[in-house]
């Protein structure tokens, strides 16, 4: 019997708590990509309702986040720049940093980061520092401009040449700079990250 026979169907339940979607299978065959959409619009759908949560409280901006690792939600975050007085305390960064407490780990390797918005430049550089395999989005860079949010700025500016940027980056010569990374290359007990 050919493969795209058989009866295949899915059913997602989610607990409001974790958000940890059960999937059921009915049919001979488990097919990871049939039930993937479904998956994918429930964590999207729990970072919107962070974001949503944290407009209607006030507590901080449209942006929410989660991190997913092995189909549980293991970090949650929302923007919080204007509760912190904390610039960096975007959904993606509290995220992470949830993640991290969470599983006492500094990478997260093998986790997928789900967003209201496309991440703005430093929360995709904390993507990669933090080893995220994958990130989904739901609105886009343009639409974030479109509520005030133009982070096109900052990823113009990065890809200008230093001497051209708006914010000057200015080499100060000092005696020993690179003792510290010096340290740091001859240390035998550091933990790498």
């Amino acid at each position: 019997m050919a493969i795209g026979s058989f009866r295949r169907e899915c059913v997602r339940s989610a607990s409001p708590i974790g958000l940890q979607p059960q999937i059921h299978y009915v049919g001979r065959t488990r097919f990871s990509n049939v039930v993937e959409d479904s998956v994918q619009e429930a964590f999207m759908a729990e970072a919107i309702r962070l974001a949503t949560e944290s407009v209607t409280s006030g507590k901080g901006g449209p942006f929410g986040a989660v991190v997913v690792k092995d189909g549980h939600v293991v970090g949650r975050g929302t923007n919080g720049v204007t509760l912190h007085n904390d610039p960096t305390a975007h959904a993606e960064v509290m995220a992470i940093r949830d993640a991290c407490r969470r599983l006492g780990e500094y990478h997260l390797t093998g986790c997928h980061l789900y967003v209201s918005c496309m991440p703005c430049p430093m929360c995709l550089s904390a993507c990669y520092w933090a080893r995220i395999e994958r990130v989904y989005y739901a609105a886009r860079a343009e639409d974030a401009a479109a509520a005030g949010f133009d982070d096109v700025v900052i990823a113009e500016e990065l890809g200008l040449p230093l001497a051209s940027r708006r914010l000057p980056l200015l080499h100060v010569n000092v005696g020993d700079a690179l003792a510290p990374l010096r340290l740091w290359r001859e240390k035998d007990d550091k933990v790498p990250y």
